[in-house]
């Protein structure tokens, strides 16, 4: 067990599967008491049951955040109930992925999209940022994406959202640092979960040939960024969205 994030409370959102499992994991390693959330609860329980199993402390929230503030609302009360009464650090990583392109996304689609990548994480801030404020401060993290910054043909209206999220992160960074909360983002690459029975080449590993880290990264270390930026060590940090891509988009990509 680390101390990094001892004695900080945290909620996660989408943190079920991939990234943000990965994100909580890291922080239960960390000291953190968590509150997994997202729609399935048997795999949230393993999320936390994992934790546990490693010493930490966490609880599972269901939330199914359709962009409504009702939802957010609901999810934000019953963070507060679990974590007792305090939220130190939000991570917004619920998020849908369409594949769509301009051509073949219909109104619905878009907005739902919108929804859930983009006014449900909005709600969900607006509703803890005063009981950060009361407790002292507190830490905000959104989860973008590689695809803000490198043009494709595919997910556009997910590009879109992402894009959002992270224009959001920098005012909000600017509204709330008087209210000492610190707010940053992730743009993390092509991250995938290992699936110890899967075998042959993954399509999504060509994302990521030519990169300097060569393949795709794994939520852990998607984790590790999140632990800094939720921790003490980043007090200087702000309104900064930080790449966790294996050098996607700052590094040329020459693919052999």
């Amino acid at each position: 067990m680390g101390t990094r994030l001892q004695g900080k409370t945290a909620l996660i959102t989408g943190s079920t599967s991939n990234i943000g499992r990965g994100v909580a994991i890291a922080y239960g390693r960390e000291g953190a008491h968590v509150v997994v959330s997202g729609r399935d609860a048997e795999r949230g329980a393993e999320v936390v049951a994992k934790i546990r199993a490693d010493g930490g402390r966490a609880d599972f929230v269901a939330a199914a955040l359709d962009g409504s503030a009702a939802a957010s609302l609901a999810l934000a009360d019953a963070a507060l109930t679990a974590l007792g009464g305090r939220v130190d650090i939000l991570v917004n990583n619920a998020g849908i992925f369409p594949a769509n392109g301009t051509l073949d996304t219909d109104e619905e689609t878009f907005d739902r999209i919108f929804a859930v990548n983009v006014k449900a994480p909005f709600f969900l801030t607006a509703q803890l940022a005063p009981h950060m404020t009361e407790a002292g401060g507190g830490a905000v993290i959104n989860l973008g994406s590689w695809a803000v910054r490198q043009g494709l043909p595919l997910g556009v209206a997910y590009t879109a959202s992402k894009g959002a999220l992270e224009a959001l992160t920098r005012s909000w960074s600017a509204e709330f640092a008087g209210r000492g909360i610190r707010v940053n983002a992730i743009s993390p690459g092509v991250v995938l979960t290992p699936n110890p029975g899967e075998t042959g080449p993954n399509p999504a590993e060509a994302m990521m040939k030519g990169t300097p880290y060569g393949s795709t990264g794994t939520p852990e270390a998607i984790g590790q960024a999140a632990v800094y930026l939720g921790s003490d060590e980043s007090a200087f940090v702000h309104g900064t969205v930080l790449d966790v891509d294996g050098g996607r988009t700052a590094v040329a990509v020459i693919a052999g």
